[in-house]
């Protein structure tokens, strides 16, 4: 699957669409979700194009890997998240809902998240 760089993160990244930014360094870009899930709900994604994760860790250069990941870590150090707990996803092709086409670390906390997903339907 091709990068199509009409989504809504690259116009996000080229100023084409507002957010409420949190944090932008070389690397990446964090802002607030429009629709939270939970009481801190947080996007970062990376400024480089890739469409998902697995297209980030096949193509993207060691630099942009490590400067994303820091800059997850520096989102939660700086929201001071790290003591009670937070909770990083990442969803990838239509079976996770990845609903939108770029790369996205999700970042959820501010509450008891339960557990990571539902048990296995047996």
């Amino acid at each position: 699957m091709g990068y199509d760089d009409s989504n809504v993160f690259a116009k996000i990244l080229r100023g084409e669409v507002p957010c409420r930014k949190v944090y932008e360094d070389d690397w990446a870009l964090a802002f607030h979700d429009i629709d939270p899930q939970a009481p801190v709900h947080l996007l970062v994604i990376p400024k480089g194009q890739y469409s998902s994760s697995d297209d980030f860790a096949a193509n993207a250069t060691g630099e942009e890997i490590i400067g994303f990941f820091r800059a997850v870590g520096k989102v939660a150090r700086d929201l001071e998240l790290v003591e009670p707990g937070y909770r990083i996803l990442s969803n990838c092709g239509p079976d996770a809902h990845q609903e939108v086409m770029h790369f996205h670390m999700h970042i959820f906390a501010g509450k008891d998240l339960g557990r990571m997903i539902k048990p296995i339907d047996k």
